[in-house]
């Protein structure tokens, strides 16, 4: 998936400062970077998009007839205007999990900038992308599907998957982010939002689940003067990242993130 926010790019100086483990827990499953470039035991993979969760699924119980039907929407015909508008009304009117699915890899990789919006009635609302031939992923939906062999995919909130989470675990989260400034704001969490009430509440959340439970937990998000207040009971450390998903192309440039470690201190 294209996603905003993706960690590929991120995902060796995610692994350096995740703490050994049996279980990744990911509350924000997002496009699953940090998933595919790990090797835990075993995976809880939870985002609060049903859209998401359910192609998850269904590639990892169906993936032979999955890539199939969702290769066939990947035509010179279907890269255009009217096309795009037609599926995504498709999309936004279909109650059927699967078909839903199938059109929502369309919808991404056709949409502009990979974006993942929807309005405040749930509809999906992205505009036509102008790209000139969409890639298909084909070798990566199959390995994504042998992954999620090891992989349990949840749509709940946040709070709920870490409740699931054991001693053995670690919690890896990658919540929408905290704005850079008051005209930067471009994060959603489904059509709820997040704010800095949530941010502050997932702060304390970890910070309990790391000092009560003592399951360590690593979190992502802007290095910002409100971060670095909400994770002072983090370890943290400094990250130069490249943005490459803004409204204008040449807006993309490098700027400051944190990974905050909380961890028990008999844990280290």
């Amino acid at each position: 998936m294209k996603w905003a926010g993706g960690k590929y790019r991120l995902v060796e100086q995610i692994n350096q400062h995740l703490p050994e483990a049996k279980k990744l827990v990911e509350p924000f499953v997002g496009a699953g970077s940090v998933f595919l470039n790990t090797d835990f035991s075993s995976y809880l993979l939870s985002d609060i998009n049903p859209d998401l969760i359910n192609l998850y699924k269904i590639l990892q119980h169906q993936p032979e007839r999955y890539i199939e039907d969702a290769q066939s929407l990947f035509t010179a015909q279907n890269n255009d205007s009217d096309a795009y508008y037609a599926m995504r009304a498709l999309f936004n009117a279909s109650e059927d999990v699967y078909e839903r699915s199938v059109l929502f890899l369309y919808l991404n990789r056709f949409g502009y900038n990979g974006l993942c919006r929807y309005n405040l009635s749930g509809k999906f609302n992205v505009p036509f992308g102008k790209y000139k031939a969409p890639y298909f992923p084909k070798e990566e939906l199959y390995f994504f599907a042998e992954k999620a062999k090891k992989a349990q995919f949840v749509c709940e909130s946040y709070e709920k998957t870490f409740s699931r989470a054991r001693s053995g675990s670690v919690v890896y989260c990658d919540p929408p982010y905290a704005p850079i400034s008051k005209t930067a704001n471009f994060a959603s969490y489904a059509k709820g939002g997040f704010s800095m009430a949530e941010q502050s509440n997932l702060a304390l959340l970890a910070a309990k689940t790391a000092f009560e439970r003592d399951i360590p937990v690593l979190i992502s998000n802007h290095d910002t003067a409100d971060t670095r207040r909400l994770y002072a009971l983090a370890q943290l450390s400094e990250l130069q990242v490249s943005r490459f998903i803004s409204h204008k192309g040449n807006g993309r440039k490098k700027v400051s993130e944190l990974l905050a470690l909380y961890i028990k201190p008999t844990s280290r």
